[in-house]
């Protein structure tokens, strides 16, 4: 892990006018994440875990404070400059996994390629086929998401985030929607990506889930409660085996 610094927040706050009221939804919320790291971000509801993945995903602007992404700072951009920052910076993995219904898995990955008018259809394919290759899916390119398990969805939409090279994954509950072996493959897949250098940033509500990561943030009315390296990661490869291979019920 080197110490280039991916994400820099300083003093985040984040208010809303609701009717008269005003709504204060960060509270001066400050940490760095630097290349290689996995965090995970956990909160309860109304903790502000939300309004903060919107601002990590330049999704939002903070209302004070200063946001940097790979050392661009957020508050000077415009509309469209967030739009490209988002697209080339951040690879997004969704709870609901967000893919097309009736669009194969290589049409899927290749949805945010589209965006760069300078690359090839031949380039897009490649590079969508790598992708769906790093999670283990080479061999379902055309099938459509209804011909997929759940779990499988969640890999073509974390091979989807990989395939523009992004300096961060974010991924907002990519487990929730899971049973417990899928949830515990998608970790495995994501721990061994983080070994590769990948930046990850894991918001959950999941304290088993935030023991796969080597540092957890936690939230609580806006503010961060704790900060704290984890010293003992478990792995979720060796938890995925350790699971019975039948059910009774």
């Amino acid at each position: 892990m080197s110490n280039q610094k991916i994400l820099e927040l300083k003093e985040i706050k984040r208010e809303f006018l609701v009717g008269s009221e005003i709504v204060r939804a960060l509270k001066g919320v400050s940490f760095d994440v630097v290349a290689g790291e996995f965090l995970t971000i956990m909160g309860s509801s109304g903790s502000g875990k939300t309004t903060l993945l919107n601002t990590l995903g330049c999704l939002d602007k903070p209302t004070h404070g200063q946001y940097l992404l790979d050392g661009v700072d957020i508050g000077t951009l415009g509309r469209n400059e967030l739009a490209r920052l988002r697209n080339h910076k951040i690879g997004f993995v969704f709870q609901a996994y967000n893919l097309l219904p009736r669009t194969s898995a290589l049409e899927n990955v290749e949805l945010p390629l589209l965006y760069n008018p300078q690359m090839s259809a031949r380039e897009r394919r490649e590079r969508a086929v790598k992708a769906l290759n790093a999670v283990n899916l080479g061999d379902r390119l055309d099938h459509t998401p209804n011909q997929l398990s759940g779990g499988q969805q969640q890999r073509v939409a974390i091979a989807r985030a990989l395939v523009n090279e992004p300096v961060m994954i974010l991924a907002d509950e990519a487990t929730g929607n899971l049973d417990s072996r899928s949830s515990y493959s998608i970790m495995a897949l994501i721990q061994e990506l983080n070994q590769q250098g990948r930046t990850i940033v894991f918001v959950t509500h999941e304290p088993d889930i935030a023991a796969f990561s080597s540092r957890t943030i936690t939230l609580k009315d806006g503010k961060v409660m704790k900060d704290s390296p984890n010293d003992n990661v478990k792995s979720a490869k060796d938890t995925l085996a350790a699971l019975p291979t039948t059910d009774d019920y």
